[in-house]
């Protein structure tokens, strides 16, 4: 049967199935020891039955005169045919002590010796219950001797019951009983289709394999995303938890799992019990696990309207600022390309405004000297600047100052190979974008807009000038500078010289800077600097 139930059926049917050979099972075993003990106790009645009868027919005038006297026969005969009748037992048999029927159903058989050969110890005085054949069948017969006032044994009375009659009366039980067990089967096999339907319902009517293989697709989702994630039931206690949380949390080689226990045991400053009480979301939230700082979103699990738990994601505040500093290098190439196609534009409404003046000499005259000071400007660079992104990186910035009437120079002495890992040219762009950024943002209310970028390697090192014209840095700001939100500008400000700062810890880079008020400032960076070409310029 469990081999049949192994088989491609679906759960509904294999409920059903189970549950109905259950009930089938147990109805039959109990069938079987009913009747047992049906068997057993209508037999024992029947002995009862048989042995009381008996009883009042030994304690009888007529059965003593009858074997005493051996005088009113028939009056004992028909004493004892009536009880039997009345006792609704077979047969009542007198016997004598010599075993010769003094009273019998068949009269034929009166003065007969008794048949059945288990009459010899009640002629002996002893009372009990046998089954044997007689003359009319196996029968279940209950021997009572018959005794004297003064105690002397004379015979004996035998109540029988034909065991045909108490079969009928198990078969008659049993009728009985199988007639309950159809009906406990019947309501089993209802019971089992409700309950296989509910079932179903509670699983979403998907079959045990899909529940197993979307658990499986689930744990392997949770274990690889990025994120950490811990959920919680409506006491506190955490029900989910991925490697990523566990990392975060610092349980990484801990033996014991934090699923079971209380969130309290393992964060402190936890958002998820405030989420339950609450049932409102909490996004985006600054926390800190363990001494790291995260990033957590906390949503509350609501089914059927009811607040059963929560749940959070979060990430390492560290990483998260990571992403953003890349995705700030990536906004420097996209801010630097936009300056460069501005001044193109403004190069080429020149060019269509003397197209229209058709003052031809000086058109040709406007494209040589731009296409001159363009070629002289690149050939400058990228002579000094051996690697092209950050090569075009700086011609863009170079176009950008001439938008915002700043004059940048790129020192005669600049020299700058190419690198062994192009990731560092990210990290410079990063530098160099902001470093530059900070010093537009320096000569804005200068009367003398200025600014130097002086980029120069030896011996696997390069270092970085970065110089401007303008007030100078505030003695109130020098020494909290690199920190994040901290600028001598109104505003929403001070994160260029902090992303810097990052940069410069990945590539375990150096910066300083001197300031002057009213004089300028110079940022000077040294990082490590491995390069593909050992040829000078």
């Amino acid at each position: 049967m469990f081999l049949f139930l192994h088989r491609n059926l679906k759960l509904q049917t294999k409920i059903m199935l189970l549950t109905f050979a259950v009930v089938a099972i147990a109805l039959l075993i109990t069938n079987i020891l009913v009747s047992q003990n049906i068997e057993f106790d209508a037999q024992k009645a029947t002995a009862r039955k048989a042995a009381s009868v008996a009883h009042l027919i030994v304690k009888s005038p007529l059965v003593v005169e009858g074997l005493v006297e051996e005088k009113n026969i028939e009056a004992m005969q028909k004493y004892a045919n009536e009880s039997g009748v009345a006792a609704e037992v077979e047969y009542i048999v007198i016997l004598d002590m010599k075993g010769i029927r003094k009273s019998h159903p068949n009269f034929e058989k009166i003065g007969q010796k008794f048949v059945g050969g288990d009459e010899a110890e009640a002629l002996a005085g002893k009372e009990y219950v046998s089954v044997a054949k007689g003359t009319l069948g196996d029968a279940l017969r209950a021997f009572v001797p018959v005794f004297t006032p003064e105690g002397e044994q004379i015979g004996v009375v035998v109540v029988g019951v034909l065991m045909d009659n108490i079969k009928i009366l198990e078969k008659e039980t049993q009728k009985a009983l199988f007639l309950a067990i159809v009906i406990g089967m019947i309501i089993g096999i209802i019971g089992a289709y409700f309950l296989s339907k509910n079932v179903k319902n509670i699983l979403f009517g998907l079959e045990p394999e899909a529940i197993a293989n979307r658990l499986e697709e689930r744990n392997a989702m949770l274990q690889s995303v990025y994120e950490g994630i811990l959920a919680v039931d409506s006491r506190g206690i955490i029900t989910l938890v991925n490697a990523e949380a566990i990392r975060i949390l610092g349980l990484t080689g801990k033996d014991d799992s934090p699923v079971g226990k209380s969130i309290t045991s393992y964060v402190q400053n936890t958002n998820l019990l405030d989420v339950i009480d609450s049932g409102v979301a909490q996004v985006d939230q600054e926390q800190e696990f363990h001494g790291s700082p995260v990033i957590a979103n906390c949503l509350p699990m609501i089914v059927n309207g009811k607040v059963v738990g929560a749940i959070s994601t979060f990430r390492d505040k560290t990483e998260v600022k990571d992403l953003a500093e890349q995705l700030t290098g990536v906004q420097d190439y996209v801010d630097a390309l936009r300056a460069r196609a501005h001044e193109f534009m403004n190069q080429l409404h020149v060019i269509l405004g003397l197209v229209k003046l058709k003052s031809y000499s000086q058109l040709a005259s406007y494209i040589n000297k731009i296409a001159s000071e363009h070629e002289e400007e690149i050939s400058f660079v990228t002579k000094r600047i051996r690697e092209p992104l950050l090569a075009g990186f700086i011609l863009s910035k170079l176009s950008l100052s001439r938008e915002k009437n700043v004059i940048m120079n790129l020192a005669e002495e600049t020299y700058v190979p190419k690198p062994w890992n192009n990731e560092v040219i990210h990290e410079m762009v990063t530098i160099i974008g902001n470093l530059i950024e900070n010093a537009f943002d320096a000569v804005s209310s200068s009367p003398y807009k200025e600014i130097e970028l002086h980029m120069y390697y030896d011996k696997e090192t390069l270092s970085i000038h970065v110089s401007d014209t303008g007030e100078g840095i505030l003695p109130e700001v020098s020494n909290t500078l690199f920190e994040k939100g901290i600028s001598s500008k109104d505003g929403n400000r001070g994160f260029g010289l902090h992303l810097v700062q990052r940069s410069l810890e990945r590539l375990k880079g150096t910066i300083e800077f001197e300031s002057r008020p009213g004089e300028g400032t110079i940022f000077m960076v040294t990082i490590p600097y491995a390069v593909k070409e050992k040829e000078p310029p």
